[in-house]
């Protein structure tokens, strides 16, 4: 097998593309050829030693991939070989085999391909569990996603827009808002030229009822002082660099709350719940709710660009690795 290894903590580039043996099959596991993975900031962490899940190197990053099963365990129940997955791990997706428990195996929905695949599961997921199982965003609620050009924060905006809200994206650039509304979203904050906490009175004069934020830093305290009451932030990165502070006045007087979402611990814990969250993705695809943009797709042996790509902040939406070349 090909695998991208990570030979030392680090940048991008630590990694090394190496081949050797598959690894050995368990009772309850498959295995699957990968077709495509995709790309994450999670990774960039990971590489450094830097991530909640902290492997030792040699490793291999990847929190996702779409393939088809070539070989099951004794004890699997659902899996058959042949069928077309996407699939969820802590690591060890940058290759072109991997073995995983069945139980983190999800099925392709129906028309979707490989690449679209491998850009699904991290930025859906993540967003469908913030907007439902933790704000519980109701239909006509205004929402507003921070960092909303980026894999998660796209996902968030097609999301939220598919249970109903009014949807205002924050991000970069005039370029990157201009994709979002191509996505759902109603209105735009270019961070990068004016403070999200001075449009906001004109774009929600009541407030935001729920915050997306995968940014922090600014942006994330600038919504804050513009939630409405009984308003929701669920917070899931800080792809700024800094973590913002919530002072609980705030919340008080506006009968608010803040959460934070771990999805890939809730991935590993709660697989069941996970699968039927990309179960309603699945169908929301199904139905042209949902559009996936995959920005750029690159070699598996070009993986350390790819999260170059990412850190450079240079794409709209995700980056996947083809590793089947």
């Amino acid at each position: 097998m090909r695998s991208m290894v990570v030979t030392a903590f680090g940048g991008p580039e630590v990694l090394r593309l190496e081949e050797g043996p598959g690894p050995a099959l368990g009772p309850r596991s498959v295995r699957i050829e990968v077709h495509a993975a995709g790309v994450n900031f999670a990774d960039s962490l990971l590489l450094r030693g830097r991530y909640q899940v902290r492997p030792r190197p040699p490793f291999v990053p990847g929190l996702e991939i779409a393939g088809v099963v070539q070989e099951v365990g004794a004890e699997t129940r659902a899996c058959r070989v042949g069928d077309r997955v996407l699939g969820v791990m802590r690591y060890g997706g940058y290759a072109d085999e991997v073995v995983m428990p069945e139980e983190n195996t999800y099925p392709l929905p129906p028309g979707m391909d490989f690449t679209t695949g491998a850009a699904f599961p991290v930025a859906y997921g993540t967003a469908h569990g913030a907007l439902s199982w933790k704000a519980a965003l109701a239909t006509g609620e205004t929402c507003l996603v921070l960092g909303a050009a980026g894999g998660v924060g796209l996902a968030g905006v097609e999301v939220a827009a598919a249970m109903g809200a009014r949807v205002i994206a924050a991000a970069g650039s005039d370029e990157k808002l201009a994709i979002c509304r191509a996505h759902g979203a109603v209105a735009g904050i270019n961070y990068r030229t004016e403070r999200v906490r001075g449009r906001l009175p004109e774009l929600a004069p009541d407030g935001v009822d729920v915050v997306l934020d995968t940014v922090g830093g600014d942006a994330g305290d600038d919504a804050l002082r513009r939630l409405a009451w009984d308003g929701r932030i669920v917070t899931v990165g800080f792809a700024a660099g800094r973590i913002p502070a919530f002072p609980a006045n705030r919340l008080l007087l506006q009968n608010a709350a803040v959460h934070g979402l771990y999805w890939g611990e809730v991935a590993a814990r709660d697989p069941g719940q996970v699968g039927d969250s990309l179960a309603r993705l699945g169908q929301w695809y199904c139905d042209g709710q949902l559009r996936p943009r995959v920005a750029q797709v690159l070699p598996l042996g070009d993986a350390a660009h790819g999260i170059e790509l990412l850190l450079s902040r240079a794409v709209s939406g995700k980056v996947v690795l083809d590793c089947r070349r």
